[in-house]
């Protein structure tokens, strides 16, 4: 899809944020696009049926297959994503089970990486079984391993880059470079970048799922999803979209309009606010082991900077002690929320062991690295100093 342009002019990011896929004067001459609240679209007369049914002239017919308000939000993702085509869905999760579905049918195998969504992984290794649908699951960072993993019925690579909670990084350049010599698709689910951080596209990636809920729309109060990419491969993933029926609605998609207006002053700020955190901790004696891509100690740390603008808003980090006195630093803080959710505007900190991983037993968290001292912080928008003293105040306490 072409960039917004403005006469000769290349706009910028944060200027297309606020302005692409939308119409420069709307209805009623409304400033903001309008919630356009139907489920379904009327035509004036039999001429405007057979116009859309017959040659293909825009209009919109059924809520499920179409809606105004969610097209800009699509155009105004695409754009910032640099793709041809957009589709939104209700949740990050529809997003990637309906893609996963449109690519691959029985007898297919497909390729994930171990350090992806743990719901993710569980859709791939179970629930496709059901459609005689093989997956092999690789170690994240093994390029020969993914090389090897690749068959002749192998349709994609899946990751994401970076990853939770260890934000390893995917070096975008070698994927692709594996996948060209197989002739497979590759997908990348970059929510913790967001198109402000990393623009896999420009690395030949073939299609880049966004969890919107997250940063986009950067509020902690929708639940929305997107994949983009070129449009032959979109137009698939919308086919089985009308379907499967994940259909986002219109003030939803309002509030991620909304919502994608500030998102790169909110993410430039979380990524500021993210390497304070990550150093202060990285210097605490309490802390034993921290995670940030954009921390020379990161093993990633140069395919990091290399890719990426920023190192995002999520630090993990590992602290001395056990499940007790990570109870403690928990219960201690006054100011970061704890919750499971990341990318708004609050402060959240999740522990994985308790929240994420609590119906596994200790030996197999500890197998995928979730310890008892892991915890999860998902930058805000607050006062990095601020932010600096909560912790240190549940730190404290161990």
């Amino acid at each position: 899809m072409a960039k917004t342009k403005c006469g000769r002019k290349q706009l910028s990011l944060a200027t297309r944020s606020v302005h692409a896929g939308e119409s420069r004067r709307r209805f009623a001459d409304s400033l903001t696009t309008p919630i356009i609240q139907t489920s379904t679209f009327t035509f004036k007369d039999s001429r405007e049926i057979e116009d859309f049914t017959r040659k293909g002239k825009d209009h919109y017919e059924y809520g499920r297959y179409g809606n105004p308000t969610v097209t800009v939000a699509e155009k105004r993702l695409a754009d910032l994503e640099g793709s041809e085509d957009c589709v939104v869905f209700s949740s990050g999760m529809s997003a990637i089970t309906t893609t996963i579905l449109s690519l691959v049918q029985s007898g297919d195998h497909i390729v994930i990486t171990d350090d992806s969504y743990k719901k993710t992984l569980e859709f791939c290794r179970s629930y496709l079984k059901q459609f005689a649908i093989d997956c092999t699951i690789v170690s994240f960072g093994d390029y020969e391993g993914l090389d090897r993993a690749i068959r002749r019925n192998t349709r994609f690579v899946f990751s994401e880059s970076p990853t939770n909670p260890y934000l390893n990084i995917f070096d975008l350049k070698k994927l692709k470079a594996v996948a060209e010599r197989h002739k497979v698709l590759t997908l990348i689910d970059s929510t913790f970048a967001t198109p402000y951080n990393q623009r896999p596209l420009e690395y030949g990636i073939d299609l880049v799922l966004q969890s919107c809920t997250k940063y986009l729309a950067g509020h902690n109060d929708i639940l929305a999803g997107a994949v983009m990419g070129n449009r032959s491969l979109v137009d698939r993933i919308r086919n089985l979209h009308k379907s499967m029926g994940g259909t986002i609605d219109p003030h939803c998609c309002y509030l991620l309009l909304r919502g994608l207006k500030t998102f790169p002053l909110r993410v430039a700020r979380q990524n500021e606010t993210a390497l304070a955190v990550a150093r202060y901790l990285q210097s605490h004696p309490k802390i034993t082991r921290v995670y940030y891509p954009f921390l020379e100690s990161h093993p990633h740390y140069a395919v990091a900077t290399a890719q990426m603008q920023g190192g995002g808003g999520v630090v993990s980090f590992e602290t001395k002690g056990d499940l007790n006195s990570a109870r403690k630093l928990i219960d201690s803080l006054q100011l970061c929320f704890v919750g499971p959710s990341l990318g708004g505007v609050e402060t959240l900190i999740t522990h994985p062991a308790m929240v994420s991983y609590y119906d596994y037993t200790r030996k197999e968290r500890y197998a995928l690295g979730i310890k008892d001292t892991l915890f999860r912080l998902a930058l805000g928008i607050e006062d990095a100093g601020d932010i600096i003293d909560d912790l240190e105040r549940g730190l404290s306490k161990i």
